[in-house]
């Protein structure tokens, strides 16, 4: 506890909490949104079929991955607390950041090993890979406000979405060069299996590698965590009993109660958007050719990389001078504004136009939503707990949106009209937000 205070505010500190978005978001740029859904893609029409075996029964492809996703996310919502209650008793949450960094690592190189023939295990690393990245991602944000004063954590969150971009972005190209020219790294075809996905599969393991090996500088810098004195018995319960407490102390503290529910509805569209983007561009969009697709869809994804760096910097500093609730709203506008748009796109052009503007929106979102709730905290040493309560809250509206968002496709037979459904949850967002700082004083 000393050394956390003593610490606080370095710049040492400040720097390795920021840099393990460099260390983990390799994963949801090369695994979640660019390189797994084309390997994804191209093992099922490599093999010529759409379906597969599951259980004893046909599943689809899309169905397949969608199933799984969700399913993981609804695991991730129930250990969250469970991982938050242990580390505030034990007083050491590093340990459980470290775990969940090498389980998230160690599955991504597994899916070197994802094959029709071994659907099972691939599925796995695929299920205990996103469990990784986001359950590590919840507890390394509970840190915030134990190493960064109020008036330094809007800089610092934008400082390691930003770090994020930049470094994900740098293996993502070299991953891309080694798929598009496995020749040039002496990948060939062998053992009936086609180059490309050989490229693709040696991506995974890049991923692992990066993963672990840079996330060791946060490890040596980021202290253990506080010790939370009290109960001992039934440790594993008490993850449950500290989000049941966060939800009373919330009606204390008007303030936060109201940002948590602006920030569960517009995140809600925030995460649906992130995760469906690349597939609404690949059946939407009118695209010349299948490499023009698989181009075009890369292409996209760098462009919202590269230039969510600028809008995470922009939005620290918009927030600075105008306060945070107020940016929040404008840039809900923006979101909202961008999913009427969508609706309308027909174009590769259009699409990488709509690519820049979501960069922009989404860097400023994530890191700016995750620094107001920071500062919107009462004064306690359970900050697992408190953003154990924000990551569950954030997992649920993704299983609620990803599934709404789908049932809207499936009812109206276009992904376009759940675009504008979409939209709606960023409306009622900006009301909600609106409502914020009606509240004089946090409690």
């Amino acid at each position: 506890m000393v050394q956390t205070l003593a610490l606080k505010g370095s710049k040492k500190l400040l720097n390795a909490w920021a840099f393990y978005d460099w260390a983990n978001s390799v994963y949801s740029l090369v695994i979640s949104s660019a390189i797994f859904p084309l390997f994804y893609g191209l093992l099922f029409r490599t093999a010529g079929i759409e379906q597969v075996t599951i259980f004893g029964g046909e599943i689809a492809r899309a169905p397949l991955i969608s199933y799984v996703t969700s399913l993981a996310f609804v695991f991730i919502a129930i250990v969250t607390p469970l991982i938050s209650g242990v580390a505030d008793y034990l007083g050491n949450k590093k340990i459980f950041l470290k775990f969940f960094c090498y389980l998230g690592a160690a599955s991504c190189i597994g899916l070197y090993w994802f094959s029709l023939e071994h659907i099972y295990f691939g599925l796995i690393c695929y299920f205990f890979g996103l469990v990784g990245f986001w359950v590590s991602f919840a507890i390394n944000n509970s840190y915030l406000p134990d190493i960064a004063f109020p008036e330094q954590q809007d800089s610092i969150s934008a400082k390691g979405f930003s770090l994020g971009y930049v470094g994900s972005v740098i293996l993502l190209v070299f991953n891309l060069f080694m798929v598009m020219e496995p020749d040039f790294f002496g990948i060939t075809d062998s053992g009936g299996e086609v180059a490309e996905i050989k490229a693709m599969k040696y991506s995974f393991i890049s991923v692992g590698i990066w993963w672990i090996l840079f996330s060791q500088y946060t490890f040596a810098h980021l202290p253990k965590g506080y010790k939370r004195e009290g109960e001992r018995k039934h440790v594993i319960l008490n993850g449950f009993k500290e989000l049941r407490q966060v939800w009373h102390q919330l009606g204390e503290n008007r303030k936060l109660k109201r940002y948590l529910g602006a920030f569960f509805t517009y995140s809600m569209a925030v995460q649906t958007i992130m995760l469906i983007a690349t597939y609404f561009g690949e059946e939407e969009i009118v695209w010349g050719s299948d490499d023009e697709r698989t181009m075009g869809l890369i292409v996209s994804i760098l462009l919202i990389q590269i230039v969510a760096i600028l809008g995470a910097t922009v939005t620290a500093r918009a927030s600075k001078a105008y306060g945070n609730i107020q940016t929040l709203i404008v840039i809900n506008v923006i979101w909202g504004l961008l999913c009427v748009y969508a609706y309308f796109l027909q174009t590769p052009m259009d699409f990488y136009i709509a690519a820049g503007l979501v960069g922009i929106v989404m860097g400023g979102i994530q890191a700016l939503s995750r620094s107001t709730y920071s500062k919107f905290l009462p004064e306690t040493t359970d900050t697992t707990s408190f953003f154990s309560f924000y990551d569950v809250a954030e997992k649920i509206g993704i299983i609620i949106g990803t599934l709404m968002y789908g049932i809207v496709a499936q009812l109206t037979g276009s992904m376009r009209n759940s675009t504008i459904f979409l939209g709606i949850f960023f409306l009622i967002g900006i009301f909600l937000l609106l409502r914020v700082n009606k509240v004089k004083t946090p409690n």
